[in-house]
C-alpha cells in the first residue's frame, strides 16, 4: 500500500524500489486487473444502470481487453526500448514499474456518479481528466526508471506503444460494438 501511496503521490524513488523487486510482479499485476476493472466499471456506466448485464458484460470485456493492452503496452515499450535505443529491461522491470503507475486508471470508477446525475457528469469529467493527465506523467516517469535512457527517448519509447495501446483500444470498442448489435440483431429476428 505504502508503493501505490507513494505512486499517486509521486515520491521519489518508488519507481526503482519496484523495479529491481522481484516479488512485486503479481502485485503489479494484480493492481493492473483492479485499476482496469474499476476503470471499466466508470466508462460503462454512462448509460446509465437500465441494462445491468450489459453494464457488467462491458466491464469485463473491457477489463480483458485493458490488461491485453497493457500486456501489449509493456511489450512494445520493451522491445523500442532495447531495439532502438539499445536499452538494459527486462519485460517484468517494466510491467512492475508501468503497473505501479496503472494505479491511476482506478479514478475511471467514479464514471459511475455521472450514470446517476448529468450534474455530476460535470464533476466527475474534469477528475478523469486530471487522473488521465496525472496518470500519463506517471507512466514517463516509471518508463524513465525501467529503461534508463534520456527523457526523449522515454517519451518517443512511450508515445509509440501509447499509439499502441490507443488502437488496441479503439478494436476492443468496435468488438464490443458489434457484439452489442449482434445481439440486438439477434434479438429482433427471435422477437
Amino acid at each position: 500500500m505504502d508503493r501505490i501511496i507513494g505512486a499517486l503521490s509521486f515520491r521519489k524513488g518508488v519507481y526503482a524500489e519496484v523495479e529491481h523487486d522481484t516479488t512485486f510482479t503479481g502485485t503489479a499485476w494484480i493492481i493492473v486487473a483492479l485499476a482496469a476493472i474499476l476503470n471499466q466499471l466508470g466508462s460503462n456506466a454512462r448509460g446509465g444502470f437500465d441494462d445491468l448485464v450489459g453494464w457488467l458484460l462491458g466491464t469485463v470485456i473491457g477489463t480483458i481487453f485493458a490488461l491485453v493492452a497493457f500486456a501489449i503496452g509493456v511489450a512494445v515499450v520493451s522491445w523500442i526500448g532495447r531495439a532502438v535505443f539499445n536499452a538494459e529491461v527486462t519485460f517484468n522491470e517494466l510491467l512492475r514499474t508501468l503497473g505501479l503507475a496503472y494505479v491511476w486508471q482506478a479514478v475511471g470508477v467514479v464514471g459511475v456518479l455521472g450514470a446517476i446525475s448529468v450534474t455530476l457528469t460535470c464533476i466527475v469529467a474534469p477528475a478523469q481528466l486530471a487522473a488521465a493527465l496525472a496518470g500519463l506523467v506517471a507512466s514517463f516517469v516509471a518508463a524513465k526508471e525501467a529503461l534508463d535512457l534520456e527523457w526523449l527517448q522515454v517519451i518517443i519509447t512511450v508515445v509509440i506503444a501509447f499509439v499502441v495501446i490507443i488502437a488496441i483500444t479503439v478494436a476492443a470498442g468496435l468488438v464490443i460494438s458489434l457484439l452489442g448489435f449482434g445481439v440486438v440483431a439477434a434479438g429482433g429476428l427471435l422477437g
